[in-house]
């Protein structure tokens, strides 16, 4: 056999070696028993102490609460999202009280705005949103409905307004272009800040927008089908 074949071989057989001798130290015994992961991970984790007791030990108490913030825009919100950890106030109600925070930095932390948030989710500038006021002199966090309807458009568009604002359609309003909106605007009034005054009338408004999308082409379609038959003759 060559040398440096022999080498070679002596090469690989070390490190082979070194792997299955790493593999046999640094691998637990219970790695693989059910899976590709250590088996006792499971019993390691049910043993840590539980901090958090989950919506349903509020509802024992709380279900006043819990029926307001289930008919809100909150209801897939967990209660210990806002409280934190809850498991030693549900285990004694006298001790261990969960926060109920009232400070205005809590609710930007999910409404305040960022790009990566999808449009229509409710987003502000804390720095100009009613600066310096708490968030619940305004909004019940159990069932955030806004007391007024947002004037601006960016109330809800954020990202869409800003966007707008360093385009060349900056100084033009929003409604001037997306008029047939309106309906979908009513519709929102009712099914976001649940105004349910416009109720009645913004299946018809709908309805009349859906009709005037299909039929507001029609006449350029004529135009441009009389064009083109013009052109081939």
């Amino acid at each position: 056999m060559p040398q440096q074949l022999k080498r070679l071989v002596l090469v690989f057989a070390l490190i082979i070696g070194g792997f299955l001798a790493a593999r046999h130290f640094l691998v637990p015994p219970t790695f693989g028993t059910l899976g590709h992961y250590r088996a006792a991970a499971i019993d390691s984790v049910a043993s840590l102490p539980i901090h958090y007791a989950g919506a349903q030990a509020c509802v024992e108490c709380h279900d006043d609460v819990v029926a307001i913030k289930a008919r809100s825009r909150h209801a897939s919100v967990a209660c210990e999202v806002c409280h934190g950890a809850a498991a030693k106030h549900a285990d004694n109600p006298d001790s261990g009280l969960p926060p109920a925070p009232r400070e205005r930095d809590r609710c930007p932390l999910c409404h305040g705005y960022t790009p990566s948030r999808p449009t229509g989710f409710p987003q502000i500038d804390p720095a100009t949103h009613n600066p310096g006021d708490p968030c619940i002199d305004c909004h019940e966090p159990h069932q955030p409905v806004t007391p007024n309807v947002p004037e601006q458009c960016s109330a809800c568009h954020g990202q869409i307004a800003r966007t707008k604002a360093v385009s060349p359609h900056a100084p033009l309003a929003c409604v001037r272009c997306h008029l047939v909106a309106g309906a979908f605007i009513l519709a929102s009034l009712e099914r976001v800040f649940n105004v349910k005054e416009v109720q009645p009338t913004y299946r018809l408004a709908l309805l009349t927008a859906l009709s005037f999308l299909i039929v507001a082409p029609l006449p350029l379609l004529a135009h441009l089908g009389i064009r083109s038959a013009s052109t081939r003759s």
